[in-house]
């Protein structure tokens, strides 16, 4: 009989970065976050609205076309 494998623990969101240079407003990073982390505030850029609500699935990050988000975890 095998053992069951360990979970891994999850991630826990170190820091969010937002490169506001790079971003453009697009929104895709904000209606791809499961959590309602991200918004479009009034000048056309990406702001961490509720960034304790991150569960670190880097969707943000993977379908950013600038790449101006970085997701790192502790």
């Amino acid at each position: 009989m095998t053992k069951p494998k360990p979970k891994k623990p999850k991630p826990k969101l170190k820091q969010l970065h937002l490169n506001l240079d790079w971003c453009k407003g697009c929104g895709i990073c904000a209606a791809f976050c499961p959590t309602n982390v991200l918004e479009i505030d009034d000048k056309d850029k990406v702001t961490a609205a509720r960034a304790q609500d991150c569960i670190c699935c880097k969707l943000c990050e993977l379908r950013c076309p600038d790449l101006a988000i970085d997701v790192e975890t502790e």
